[in-house]
């Protein structure tokens, strides 16, 4: 350990060199040691890839900035799958999809959030609802990053109850016209295509009324995405506000598959298995550098980790830590059997990322004064749990779907 040198931001508070980053492979009830091969060489790929780009993401994320390049890298190295099972798509297991989504998270938040929109939403829309048409011109590409994609279904008025979306599709000739607004759109405006789900506005037609996606390449006209500014959480990412200003489509710019709001959460119970493991790796990445610097840190004349308030919160931690790995093997392994439910996948999300604030809470917390540092790792995965805990289903969304499911009663209205 380096010799200690005061922190002008904290005054009496020194700071070293903790080594607070290192990866410890925690898991400490074994629950990846019988991980197969194939699926491990999945994993070892994410971890040289947050290995070859981590110190860059930490300066992203400080500035704000996307680094695109590193996005297309992800598709470069094929780890875009997400599991979904298609002919032209490398095969994934759902755990090896699982172990990605963790390994990237636990390296920055904003790349998981990357995996999260280009592979479990954009590309998971294209290969279960694309027509041969679309998937011929796209699939390949969005599945190598060589185009980015995203996913437009929450509006600024509809979040938690996006079935009343606002966003309308009508029929004018030979094109489909679409008016509306999007926000929190994760690649929304990175110049590459978004699947616009909009309600069919069409008296005269058969299909008024229902929902529809839409394939809309970024620069046609009336299409405006802006970047989201005064981020606090994810901030590796662009998020856009999408205006669509009687933005023209070909006829078969909509997906053929898509065909009602059903389809729309279809893709979203697939993604929040992702989010459960997204959380993990957060967590994860906190409660080693928890550990690390508890062993390194001396007060009082002894290293922290030697206090029994500081043993009693790591034990904590690692119990949370340790539940969040059972739920994330148990979930993949009911999925590779097609047995997963998308309540069980709710109560996975709504479990790990309630726990992973848990842990990045006590986390930074025992780092003190230096816990609030960027470089020490656990600040950034703090804030962007925040951001996890949000999207693919609020927390008391979650628990309503479960509610529903066990009770077989609802109290959505």
């Amino acid at each position: 350990m380096s010799t200690p040198t005061t922190d002008p931001a904290f005054p009496g508070e020194s700071v070293s060199d903790y080594d607070v980053l290192a990866r410890r492979d925690t898991d400490y009830y074994a629950v990846f040691a019988d991980i197969p091969a194939d699926d491990r060489a999945v994993w070892d790929r994410a971890k040289a890839y947050i290995d070859e780009v981590g110190d860059r993401m930490v300066q992203a994320w400080d500035e704000a900035e996307y680094p695109l390049d590193l996005a297309a890298r992800l598709g470069e190295l094929d780890l875009f799958n997400d599991g979904i099972r298609h002919p032209r798509l490398t095969p994934f297991s759902p755990l090896a999809a699982g172990l990605v989504n963790m390994e990237i998270s636990r390296g920055d938040g904003s790349l998981g959030t990357v995996i999260a929109v280009q592979g479990g939403l954009a590309l998971r829309t294209l290969a279960l609802f694309g027509s041969a048409e679309q998937q011929d011109r796209w699939l390949v590409p969005i599945a190598r990053g060589e185009v980015l994609g995203s996913f437009a279904l929450t509006e600024p008025d509809h979040g938690s109850d996006s079935v009343s979306l606002e966003t309308i599709a009508r029929r004018d000739g030979d094109a489909w016209v679409l008016r509306g607004a999007k926000k929190w759109i994760g690649n929304g405006a990175s110049g590459g295509v978004t699947f616009v789900w909009a309600r069919v506005d069409d008296p005269d037609a058969a299909e008024h009324g229902a929902v529809r996606c839409f394939l809309v390449e970024q620069d046609t006209p009336g299409y405006t995405g802006s970047v989201i500014t005064g981020k606090a959480s994810l901030r590796g990412i662009h998020q856009a506000h999408i205006l669509l200003d009687d933005v023209r489509v070909p006829l078969d710019a909509v997906l053929p598959g898509a065909k009602s709001f059903k389809d729309a959460s279809t893709v979203l119970y697939s993604t929040r298995s992702g989010v459960a493991w997204s959380a993990l790796g957060h967590a994860t990445a906190c409660y080693e550098a928890a550990l690390a610097y508890a062993q390194q840190r001396v007060q009082f004349g002894k290293p922290l980790a030697k206090f029994q308030m500081v043993q009693e919160r790591l034990a904590q931690m690692l119990e949370d830590l340790t539940a969040m790995q059972l739920y994330c093997r148990w979930m993949a392994d009911l999925e590779t059997a097609g047995a997963l439910r998308p309540t069980q996948a709710s109560l996975a999300k709504f479990h790990n990322t309630r726990a992973a604030r848990r842990i990045a809470q006590t986390a930074r917390d025992l780092l003190g004064g230096n816990g609030i540092l960027l470089r020490n790792g656990v600040m950034q995965h703090m804030v962007d749990i925040e951001a996890i805990h949000t999207y693919e289903g609020t927390e008391s969304v979650q628990a309503l779907l479960i509610g529903r499911d066990i009770t077989g009663m609802s109290a959505f209205a």
